[in-house]
């Protein structure tokens, strides 16, 4: 019999929030300061996932330092200004939630967007409640994906990996959960690449499935 799963651990942009709407309007932001073309949502995509200072090197593509340093602080200001005014929780992601907290399992958000933008587009949202332990980009000196964030959230929970799960979209995550010895969930509606969840121990389609994949389907044992 499988051990019922403890923490739960999400990513959050692609995967719990639908925020490429203001990614984008935050990199167009930031492309138009510096008189640079704006780019379409699709491109923006292709340059989310390794957090804003990865976003704006490939969108300033070949700049010099103190370019992508200016660029870097426009993105960031424009974007915590308007951190949700289009960006929303994917459809079944309340609903989950709740559920999931009722069958006893923690759940803590581990995100490459650095953590003030992580907490605050949450608690904007809603849905920071759901979450006993948000780290971000500049909480540890590694981010996904390495498995460093996983394993402090083990330690932080007492949990053992055969009793956690890393749901995400991309590659980053995937590497990270496996990294640390955690069963991994693919979000295949998100920002990734399809062949990025290849390797993932489940994949679902909609949010809502979580609750119907063996994995969480196991309530914790009160004692």
């Amino acid at each position: 019999m499988p051990h019922p799963t403890e923490l739960i651990i999400f990513d959050l942009d692609g995967t719990l929030i639908n925020s490429l709407p203001d990614l984008a309007d935050a990199t167009n932001h930031m492309l138009a300061s510096l008189g640079r073309p704006r780019i379409d949502q699709e491109a923006v995509r292709r340059l989310v996932g390794q957090g804003a200072r990865r976003l704006v090197e490939r969108a300033l593509a070949s700049a010099p330092d103190a370019e992508v340093e200016q660029g870097l602080a426009l993105f960031l200001d424009y974007n915590q200004l308007h951190i949700a005014d289009h960006t929303v929780l994917y459809p079944g992601v309340t609903e989950t939630l709740a559920e999931l907290k009722l069958r006893g399992m923690r759940m803590a958000v581990i995100s490459n967007k650095n953590v003030a933008l992580c907490r605050e587009v949450l608690s904007a949202l809603g849905a920071d409640r759901h979450f006993e332990e948000i780290l971000g980009a500049d909480s540890l000196p590694f981010r996904k994906p390495s498995p460093e964030p996983v394993l402090k959230l083990l330690a932080d929970f007492g949990v053992a990996p055969g009793q956690a799960a890393m749901v995400g979209d991309s590659i980053n995550d995937m590497a990270a959960g496996r990294g640390a010895g955690v069963a991994t969930v693919g979000c295949i509606w998100g920002y990734g690449e399809p062949e990025e969840l290849a390797g993932a121990d489940y994949r679902v389609d909609r949010f809502v499935e979580l609750i119907e994949i063996p994995l969480f389907s196991c309530k914790k044992v009160s004692m």
